[in-house]
C-alpha cells in the first residue's frame, strides 16, 4: 500500500476526516503541498489581501523610468521663454512667496533667474513641447501624457526619493512594486513579479535597497535587483560543486522535512518558504534566458541604441524591461541617477538626455509595436524639479537647486490618454497655475489604471490599516483614455 493509501486509511480509522490540504501533503512525499503552496502565494496576495478591491483594469503591468536627481522641468519639457527674457534678474518675492528653499541656494544674497540654454520646439499633433536635447522623445510626441503640475513637500533627496517611490518620507513603508505584487500577485511562475534595475557606473545620490522593499509586507513581496554579469540575481546560481542534482534533492529533503512540520497545522511562513525556494530553483534556468539578448535581431539594437548591447546601461535595461513584460513580469523599475545638475547643468543634462532619450522612447514604440503598449504604463520622472534661479553666480556653466514646487512626469500606453498636457506652471515655472497633482494622486491613479481602489488596498500593521497613498490621494480622472 502506498503512503497516500495508508495515510486515509490511517485517517479515517482514527475517526478523522481529512482535508485537501491533508491530501495534498501526503501525495507524493508533500509534492502536491509544494504545489499548494505555490499556488497560494502567485493569488493575489493570498489570505492577506484586501478584498473588493478590483476595478475594471486597462493595465496589467508598469514599467517605472526612475530618473533620480531631479530632472530640470525648465530645459527638458517646460518652455517658459520668460527666463530667458529676464536672464540675470532677481527673482520677485510675489512669486516666491516666502517658500523654503534647501541650504545649498537659501543663505545666497541674490536668486538670479535663468533660461534654458537649449532650444524649444513643438512636435506632433498635440503640440508638445520639448527642448532640442530629447529628439527621439519628440518623434513619439502623440504618444505620451505629460503631467507638468507634479508637486512634492519633499525637497532633499533621500526624503523625496522615498516619497515617490512608498507614498512617505518616513523609511519602512512598502515600495510601490511590493503594494502591486500583495495586491494583484504575479502572472508568472518562473520570475519575481517586481524587478529592479539601476543603470550601472553612475554617481549621485545613493540609491538603497529599501527603496524598493516591502516595508511590513511579508517579504516575499519585495523587489529583486538584476544586475550586470555573469550573475543577474545574487545567489540564485548554485555553488561551486553543487550540481543542478544535487540542488534539487536538496530542495526535495527540505520540504519533506517542511511537510512533516504542517502536517498537523497550517504554516503560511513555511508553505512562502517553499514556494520561494522552488522559485529559485526554477530562475537558475528563466533568468538565463531572459536575460540573453543574443537573439535579438539588428534593428532592435539599432532602435534602443549602441549603448543596448553593453549589459547595465539604461539602454540595456529598457530593452530587457521589454523582454521581462513579454514574460508576466509585473512591475519592472529601472533606476537612472545623475540628475543632480547643481553646477554644469548644460554639459550633465546633455550627457543624461544622451544615455536616455533614444532607449525611452524606443521602450514605447517597441511595446506599440508588439501590441504590448496597450496594458502596459510606461511612466518617467524624478522626486522632484529644479529651480528657475540659479544656484551660486550665474555663469554659462550654471546649475540649479531641488525645486518641490512643479515637475513635469511624462506617461505612456496601460489606459493613459495620449498626446494630451495636463496642468501648468506659471511663466516663471515655479509654481502650479492649474491642475496641481500630488504624489498621493500620481499613486491612486497608478493603482487605479491596474485595476485597484487605492482605499481598499490596506496591510493592517501595528493596530492600523495602512495603504500606499496613506489618507490622501484622487484620480486624477482628465488623463486616462
Amino acid at each position: 500500500m502506498n503512503n497516500l493509501s495508508t495515510n486515509l486509511c490511517t485517517g479515517f480509522a482514527n475517526g478523522r476526516s481529512m482535508s485537501r490540504r491533508d491530501v495534498l501533503q501526503n501525495f507524493g512525499m508533500g509534492l502536491g503541498g509544494i504545489a499548494l503552496a505555490d499556488m497560494l502565494t502567485s493569488q493575489a496576495g493570498g489570505s492577506e489581501t484586501a478584498t473588493n478591491v478590483q476595478l475594471p483594469r486597462k493595465a496589467k503591468r508598469v514599467i517605472y523610468l526612475f530618473q533620480s536627481g531631479g530632472p530640470s522641468q525648465m530645459d527638458l519639457y517646460d518652455y517658459k521663454p520668460l527666463l530667458n527674457q529676464k536672464q540675470g534678474e532677481e527673482l520677485p518675492e510675489e512669486v516666491r512667496k516666502g517658500q523654503r528653499l534647501t541650504g545649498m541656494s537659501g543663505n545666497q544674497s541674490s536668486l538670479p533667474l535663468v533660461g534654458s540654454p537649449f532650444k524649444f520646439e513643438q512636435h506632433g499633433d498635440s503640440g508638445a513641447w520639448f527642448s532640442d536635447r530629447l529628439p527621439h522623445l519628440a518623434e513619439i510626441a502623440d504618444d505620451l501624457c505629460f503631467v507638468k503640475s507634479m508637486h512634492t513637500p519633499a525637497i532633499n533627496h533621500g526624503p523625496g526619493v522615498t516619497f515617490m517611490q512608498t507614498g512617505s518620507q518616513f523609511p519602512g513603508r512598502p515600495s510601490m512594486g511590493a503594494w502591486l505584487d500583495y495586491g494583484l500577485g504575479t502572472e508568472n511562475n518562473n520570475l519575481p513579479s517586481f524587478v529592479v534595475m539601476v543603470t550601472k557606473d553612475k554617481g549621485g545620490q545613493p540609491l538603497v535597497s529599501r527603496l524598493w522593499g516591502s516595508g511590513f509586507l511579508p517579504s516575499r513581496h519585495q523587489g529583486v535587483r538584476f544586475r550586470a554579469g555573469d550573475e543577474p540575481v545574487l545567489y540564485v546560481n548554485n555553488p561551486a560543486g553543487l550540481s543542478s542534482g544535487s540542488k534539487r534533492r536538496m530542495l526535495d529533503a527540505l520540504n519533506e522535512l517542511h511537510t512533516a512540520q504542517t502536517a498537523n497545522r497550517v504554516d503560511p511562513v513555511l508553505e512562502t518558504e517553499i514556494a520561494q525556494h522552488e522559485l529559485a530553483f526554477r530562475m537558475q534556468t528563466s533568468i538565463p534566458q531572459v536575460t540573453d539578448v543574443s537573439s535579438e535581431p539588428d534593428h532592435i539594437f539599432k532602435m534602443y541604441g549602441d549603448d543596448a548591447k553593453t549589459p547595465g546601461t539604461f539602454a540595456a535595461n529598457c530593452l530587457l524591461a521589454r523582454r521581462l513584460c513579454e514574460q508576466g513580469v509585473r512591475f519592472i523599475q529601472l533606476y537612472h541617477p545623475g540628475w543632480d545638475q547643481h553646477g554644469g547643468l548644460p554639459g550633465g543634462i546633455s550627457n543624461q538626455c544622451k544615455q536616455t532619450d533614444q532607449a525611452s522612447a524606443a521602450l514605447v514604440m517597441d511595446l506599440k509595436h508588439r501590441g504590448l503598449l496597450d496594458d502596459t504604463l510606461v511612466f518617467w520622472g524624478g522626486e522632484f524639479g529644479r529651480t528657475n534661479y540659479c544656484q551660486g553666480h550665474l555663469s554659462k556653466n550654471f546649475g540649479r537647486d531641488h525645486h518641490p514646487r512643479c515637475f513635469t512626469m511624462w506617461f505612456a500606453g496601460g489606459g493613459i490618454r495620449p498626446g494630451t498636457t495636463y496642468g501648468e506652471t506659471d511663466d516663471w515655472c515655479y509654481n502650479v497655475a492649474t491642475n496641481p497633482v500630488s504624489v498621493h494622486d500620481l499613486h491612486a491613479t497608478l493603482l487605479h489604471l491596474l485595476g485597484i481602489d487605492h482605499k481598499k488596498l490596506t496591510y493592517r500593521y501595528q493596530g492600523r490599516r495602512f495603504r500606499l497613498t496613506d489618507v490622501h490621494g484622487e484620480v486624477i480622472e482628465d488623463v486616462l483614455a
